[in-house]
């Protein structure tokens, strides 16, 4: 019988002792981290459901400000945080003994609240339910690794330096590895103690550029909860180190940027690979899902590149893909599907940045699924070869285009719910007019 939650609560307090403070996080809208600082006496009111924050506090723009066109609606009413046991674990990259717990946000009558990107993603693993399947996602989390200052033009100072002047950042370079060897060995520990199951550590193509891959998982919302918290871990020992951890997705634009890629197989009732039918290719569910994936692409360009930077990354040659394309083992289309064992077979989605919000992308990408199993759809020709030189990009390449793609789709509504694609269109246009209004250095030094 399993324990509840007020019984391990207790067990971890038994075990931590030393625990002065408890961080309750409740993942916004743009994937930022929101919640309170709790004393450890006031955190078994808290997990009884005795803590509440505003609705929109999910629904912050990137300052996190208030989404100024209805935070006043419905006069900025309260919601209930609802707990996840299974996130709770200690800091270790603090100094004074604090502890983790990620919540959901659910309306104050207790329904959940229909714009929580937990809820949300939760409603599409129920769907995926009835069918007889569940989704086993995995993450692969790239970053940049900078010194903690800027240059004297306000720009990141690598960590990975070059003697000989060359622009590149060693791939799979073991010596930068070892070079970085106490920022590595702390994000193991700081997985090793929050339960994080890390798969490899790797250097990429830039310089100061590292990726951390995870393992997959039986449950989507562990995945997604485990991508956000490797991400602050990241961050956090960075910090500690007295380094500056960044998952933007292009910051230097001659340079390659950061990506967030999510392999994802479905398993039946069984828990066996739904895909698989003892071939390379797979089966009709697995051509189903993938032109789910492509059909929806467009209309969820704005939830894998979420902010106005994000558009920088898409740049032919630099695998990153620019059209809605798939194929066998092929890094230059947007849905691979990876060679190897038959009872791995599954899907490599290719597009979406780091800076994204590792929920609804995950929420995406099985949604996209969904859709094609749901409609039966068939998938195109897969691609051989290079994609950028056969097919003309045709993805949304800026982040209003996006905008418009999301706000009009009736895939998102039915997917993701009308009152999220209300609240998530309001947030990236207030973020857009904020960007648009301001008067850049470059325009100063061109035209004044």
């Amino acid at each position: 019988m399993s324990l509840s939650d007020a019984e391990i609560l207790n067990e971890f307090l038994k075990d931590h002792p030393t625990i002065e403070i408890f961080e309750v996080i409740l993942p916004d809208i743009n994937g930022k981290l929101r919640g309170k600082w709790i004393e450890r006496k006031n955190i078994k009111k808290v997990i009884k459901g005795g803590l509440k924050l505003p609705l929109t506090a999910i629904a912050f723009d990137i300052w996190g400000r208030d989404p100024s066109s209805w935070v006043y609606q419905s006069g900025d009413e309260d919601g209930v945080c609802i707990t996840d046991i299974r996130t709770l674990s200690t800091v270790p990259w603090l100094t004074r003994p604090t502890a983790q717990i990620l919540m959901s946000l659910n309306n104050f009558d207790n329904t959940p609240c229909s714009y929580d990107v937990r809820n949300i993603l939760k409603n599409i693993m129920t769907r995926f339910d009835k069918l007889g399947l569940s989704a086993m996602p995995a993450f692969e989390m790239e970053f940049s690794l900078f010194e903690n200052q800027d240059d004297e033009l306000g720009q990141p100072v690598h960590s990975q330096l070059s003697s000989s002047g060359v622009n590149a950042g060693q791939t799979y370079g073991l010596e930068c590895m070892q070079d970085m060897s106490e920022f590595m060995h702390g994000v193991r520990d700081a997985a090793q103690a929050q339960n994080l199951p890390i798969d490899t550590l790797i250097t990429e193509a830039a310089p100061s550029q590292y990726e951390i891959n995870l393992y997959h998982q039986p449950d989507a919302l562990v995945a997604a909860d485990q991508a956000l918290m490797l991400q602050r871990a990241i961050k956090g020992v960075a910090q500690q180190l007295d380094l500056r951890a960044s998952f933007m997705a292009k910051p230097f634009a001659d340079l390659s940027g950061n990506g967030m890629h999510m392999h994802c197989s479905l398993l039946d009732k069984d828990g066996n690979n739904a895909f698989d039918n003892g071939t390379d290719e797979g089966n009709e569910l697995l051509q189903h899902a993938i032109a789910g994936c492509l059909a929806t692409l467009e209309d969820c360009m704005l939830i894998f590149a979420p902010h106005l930077n994000s558009y920088r990354r898409f740049k032919e040659g630099s695998h990153v893909p620019m059209t809605p394309t798939w194929g066998y083992e092929n890094r230059t289309v947007a849905i691979r599907v990876p060679a190897g064992d038959h009872k791995a077979m599954r899907v490599e989605h290719r597009v979406a940045g780091a800076d994204a919000n590792p929920y609804l992308v995950a929420t995406a990408i099985i949604a996209g699924m969904l859709y094609g199993i749901e409609n039966k759809l068939a998938a195109p020709e897969p691609i051989t070869g290079n994609a950028y030189t056969q097919i003309k990009p045709s993805l949304p390449s800026t982040w209003l285009e996006s905008i418009e793609h999301f706000k009009q789709s009736k895939f998102i509504e039915e997917y993701f719910g009308a009152e999220f694609q209300r609240v998530f269109t309001t947030t990236k246009e207030q973020e857009l007019e904020e960007f648009t209004t301001k008067i850049t250095t470059l325009e100063y030094e061109t035209y004044l």
